[in-house]
């Protein structure tokens, strides 16, 4: 094969937005399309030597493998070895279980599988994972176990059938990933059969040059649709986000700009220049490396300096990750692809025992568990209260009820049952209305108010009388002749961040609340609790960060550092009504210097901002305990 620089120049514009996009830089939202350009190179590459050998008869299914050994492996065994150490100090026992489990599904080539099952792509927690972006290693190497065969043995028998048969894989192949993206769409994210047609993109484009050097068309053409192929892969980069229902056909521009980069970059092009310079082929030289190395290396800054890291640290990780990439390129990726420093049998030798070892590593840090006995927990932990556990025991311990004045289906927009105190009583006079940062303050009310029936409304939005998906929910409350109290909360940061307008948060409040006093019901509002950056198993297992003096505390100023943004709309709110108070959630965790999320030796939180059972129960006895009058009757709960 003739060398192509352009083709490494291209590999550099496929993962540096990649490394970008998992930085958390927006401005490449659609970033994480770079994987797919290193799919249709794969494609391309790959193919072309096997026709090329072929060609020769001198293709051979040991060599083939022997190669992608080479290639692939020695880089791999070094990054995951720096990954154990991290993770064995780092992470808990359920993220170690984890991470032993992709051990095994790496050795084995089915990562792609294993994070499928566990959480999406764009998920939150994908951030967390260390070894994510080795699903589309697995996908490359899934293919490959077939392509090779499929090619040996068609070439052999019905030669001038492949290039039909391996359309139709791809037709096929596009056809199931415009299908499931809709139907699972982390399914279509993960699986080889909605990533062969831009694998087979690229093959497509080596068939074509396996018998003709060039493509005869004008130079004017080449210059133009070179052009038109970064520009297709440029758009894709900034136009597409995670929302994108992505890989379908919104896959396309960025396969097919690749395929007109390959086709047309060449010589003499304006894009063959570009891409053919010295730098960018440098990053492309180095360019698995700097793929497999900067995934571990966010992840752990992520769980040792802090979950959020800011913009100017991602920054310097992007270039640091370079580094060892050039190292490992340099006496790992060379030496091992050298045949004469490296001979066939020790690659075939060292990598069946590397690949054993990490199923052995990862087998056994699954069966224990993650090795919980690596910590000491800490004494400041009490209990183990999780999602699951909290709305057990609300289903467990309370009744559903359906106020007379509510049809059935106009409840349907609800995502959490909605409880009461007594299954003889269906009549509710407090009500909680908001999100999930309402619903967590439900069981320490409704314990602290025994003698009032105690209900909440949430929806994952802004509960909002001007929100149609509220319509019904606010409708029932405001015509009900029981109800009597209301408390308005959400998660108000988040809200601001996502409609990052004051006045629009203030008109709306204002509306809500006029709505509901002049239907005679008692508003409160309510704040939020503070968010923590550590978790509360780094709490509960004593696992410090170096950002962070007491993994179990924030600093006072960057608890605050939110509420800045909505504090002073929700107080001018709150005067501008009689008699609506503003109940500061904060002060209830908050002393003059840190925030905690343990208190009284008990731990208040379930995750980085959600109460678990005892925070509800110490929260609802402050709130009752600030505010007498909620009690009406009954006595104040100690």
């Amino acid at each position: 094969m003739r060398y192509r620089p352009e083709i490494d120049g291209l590999r550099a514009a496929a993962v540096i937005p990649v490394i970008m996009f998992h930085a958390g830089f927006k401005f490449l939202s659609g970033g994480f399309v770079g994987v797919d350009v290193f799919f249709v190179i794969s494609g391309y590459l790959i193919a072309s030597i096997i026709l090329s050998e072929l060609d020769e008869g001198k293709f051979s299914l040991v060599g083939f493998y022997e190669r992608r050994a080479r290639r692939i492996l020695p880089a791999l065994f070094v990054v995951i070895a720096f990954c154990v150490p991290f993770a064995w100090i780092w992470l808990l026992p359920n993220e170690m279980k984890e991470f032993s489990q992709s051990l095994v599904a790496v050795a084995v080539f089915i990562s792609n599988i294993l994070f499928w099952n566990e959480s999406g792509y764009f998920d939150t927690a994908a951030e967390l994972k260390p070894l994510l972006h080795t699903w589309s290693l697995a996908v490359e190497e899934q293919y490959y176990i077939i392509f090779p065969l499929l090619m040996a043995f068609v070439w052999r028998w019905r030669k001038y059938w492949i290039v039909a048969l391996l359309l139709t894989f791809g037709v096929a192949s596009l056809g199931a990933a415009q299908w499931l993206v809709y139907a699972h769409r982390s399914a279509a994210f993960y699986l080889p059969i909605t990533r062969i047609w831009e694998i087979l993109s690229g093959v497509y484009v080596a068939f074509y040059f396996n018998r003709q050097e060039t493509l005869p068309v004008p130079g004017y053409c080449n210059e133009a649709l070179s052009v038109l192929g970064l520009l297709l892969i440029a758009f894709s980069l900034v136009a597409f986000d995670d929302r994108t229902p992505f890989p379908s056909l919104y896959a396309l521009p960025p396969v097919l700009g690749t395929v007109f980069v390959i086709l047309f970059a060449q010589n003499g092009t304006t894009v063959n220049r570009l891409l053919g310079n010295r730098f960018l082929v440098g990053i492309g030289l180095i360019s698995y490396s700097a793929y497999l190395w900067h995934q571990p290396i966010f992840v752990f800054t992520r769980y040792i300096v802090s979950l959020k890291p800011n913009a100017g640290l991602m920054i310097s990780l992007s270039l640091f990750a370079f580094g060892p990439a050039y190292l490992t390129w340099r006496y790992v990726e060379k030496p091992f692809r050298n045949k004469l420093l490296i001979s066939q049998k020790t690659i075939f030798i060292l990598g069946p025992v590397s690949l054993l070892l990490l199923v052995s590593l990862g087998t056994l840090g699954w069966i224990y568990g993650g090795f919980a006995n690596r910590f000491v927990l800490n004494s400041a932990y009490e209990g183990d209260v999780g999602h699951l556990e909290f709305h057990k025991y609300i289903a467990e311990r309370y009744y559903t009820c359906t106020p007379a004045n509510i049809a059935a289906e106009a409840l349907k927009w609800e995502n959490f049952i909605r409880c009461m105190q007594s299954k003889e009583s269906t009549d509710v006079d407090v009500a909680l209305i908001g999100d999930s940062h309402v619903e967590h303050l439900f069981i320490g009310l409704a314990e602290s108010l025994p003698n009032r029936n105690v209900a909440f409304y949430i929806k994952g939005s802004a509960p909002f009388i001007s929100n149609p998906e509220f319509t019904n929910i606010f409708r029932a409350i405001i015509t009900s002749k029981s109800i009597s109290t209301v408390l308005v909360g959400m998660r108000w940061a988040a809200r601001l961040r996502e409609v990052p307008e004051g006045s629009s948060l203030e008109r709306e409040l204002t509306e809500t609340i006029n709505a509901l006093q002049k239907s005679g019901k008692e508003v409160y509002l309510l704040d939020d609790v503070p968010s923590f950056e550590s978790t509360p198993e780094r709490c509960k297992f004593g696992i410090h960060s170096f950002s962070q003096s007491l993994i179990c505390s924030i600093v006072k100023h960057k608890a605050e550092k939110d509420e800045m943004s909505f504090i002073s709309t929700l107080e001018h709110v709150a005067q501008s009504f009689h008699n609506v108070p503003l109940i500061s959630l904060k002060d209830f965790l908050c002393d003059d210097d840190t925030c905690n999320m343990v208190k009284n030796g008990v731990l208040m939180y379930r995750d980085t901002q959600h109460l678990n059972i005892p925070g509800s129960r110490y929260i609802g006895r402050q709130i009752v305990a600030a505010h007498p009058e909620l009690v009406q009757h009954s006595e104040l709960v100690q």
